[in-house]
């Protein structure tokens, strides 16, 4: 009984220690936290090859696990952003990269779900990453009004920012944005956007009318490639650029999930939902029909992204796939934070995160 009490005590008296040194005790934990994030930059941990990660991977449609459409590529120690969805720069940072090493930006095309992020990332870029030139901004043509129009639209808190920081923080010679515009290629070619030591970014036409220019990005570096096809319908054009390709990231929309909402729309009569449900099926592709590209292109693995409509209830995933599972087995179903290692001169095939 004697040395129960004393155990008491002696458990009392270490919970009274930790209560009144909690504050401290957070605090110095924070105080590590902070440096540990300030200091970190994924991009040094990676081996050499290339590594791919959705910073974003859903539509215009909220959801907790996919944010706007942003795919992060880092060849060798360079870092490229592929489309500027909402929440893709954060999600960046959460998975530990810095704004600051972003090399370029590649829209696939214009459409708001694309392009809403973009002053985003060169603000933090600029402003939270100390670069000193604009951020490059690479489109087919017409990337020069989106550049233009963020530009214009942020002008003053370029100014705000400068008058604040000075020229350590806010270098005006760094503020925005500089666009990269390039010519759409025809069907079956492809056309070089840029090239950066061992490193190939070519660009493809694919199928999303109404909307003209659209493309997807092909990248190419030391024996390892992936495909991402920016939103599209299926394509002839992506099979055949995406022949023998590591990593297909193709966009997908599941059309019997869409046509449940559409007849939830006209059941309550809402005339705009119903309507919008009916006109997104005819420029979209369906995951059986990115399966079926993947499986006729031979690739390595296919990674859907742009997942349309979001994937909140349990056991959605099945009625997502819809069968594409049978069709093409070597899948996984993007979500935020979802990555892929390429080794350098290798076959492998890594999947190094599921989600964050």
């Amino acid at each position: 009984m004697k040395k129960s009490l004393i155990l008491l005590a002696v458990v009392g008296v270490i919970g009274l220690l930790v209560l009144t040194q909690r504050s401290a005790i957070l605090t110095r934990v924070m105080e590590r936290g902070i440096e540990a994030r300030l200091g970190a930059d994924h991009i040094e941990t990676l081996p050499d090859g290339l590594h791919l990660s959705l910073c974003g991977a859903g539509g215009p449609l909220a959801a907790p696990n996919a944010s706007g459409p942003c795919v992060a590529v880092v060849a060798g120690q360079s870092l490229y952003v592929v489309d500027a969805g909402t929440d893709g720069i954060r999600n960046l940072t959460r998975l530990g990269y810095q704004p600051g090493t972003i090399r370029a930006v590649l829209l696939t095309h214009f459409h708001s779900d694309h392009i809403d992020g973009l002053g985003e990332i060169a603000t933090l870029r600029w402003a939270g990453g100390g670069s000193k030139t604009p951020l490059p901004v690479y489109g087919p043509r017409g990337v020069e009004r989106i550049v233009d129009g963020f530009n214009q639209a942020y002008a003053q808190d370029f100014q705000y920012r400068h008058d604040h920081h000075g020229d350590l923080v806010a270098d005006l010679a760094g503020a925005g944005m500089t666009a990269r515009p390039f010519e759409q290629p025809p069907m079956g070619q492809l056309v070089t956007v840029l090239r950066d030591g061992d490193l190939t970014i070519e660009a493809l036409r694919v199928e999303h009318a109404p909307v003209d220019p659209a493309v997807g990005y092909r990248f190419s570096y030391k024996g390892r490639t992936l495909l991402i096809t920016g939103d599209t319908k299926k394509s002839a054009n992506i099979q055949t650029f995406a022949q023998g390709v590591d990593l297909l990231v193709h966009e997908a929309l599941a059309p019997n999930l869409v046509n449940m909402m559409n007849a939830a729309a006209e059941k309550s009569g809402n005339a705009v939902m119903a309507k919008v449900t009916h006109d997104i099926l005819d420029y979209h592709a369906s995951p059986v029909e990115a399966a079926e590209t993947a499986r006729d292109a031979q690739v390595g693995h296919l990674l859907y992204y742009h997942i349309v409509p979001p994937l909140v209830i349990p056991g959605q995933k099945s009625l997502f796939l819809n069968g594409a599972q049978d069709i093409f087995s070597a899948y996984t179903i993007g979500q935020d934070g979802t990555s892929f290692s390429l080794p350098a001169n290798s076959k492998e095939i890594i999947k190094t995160q599921d989600g964050l």
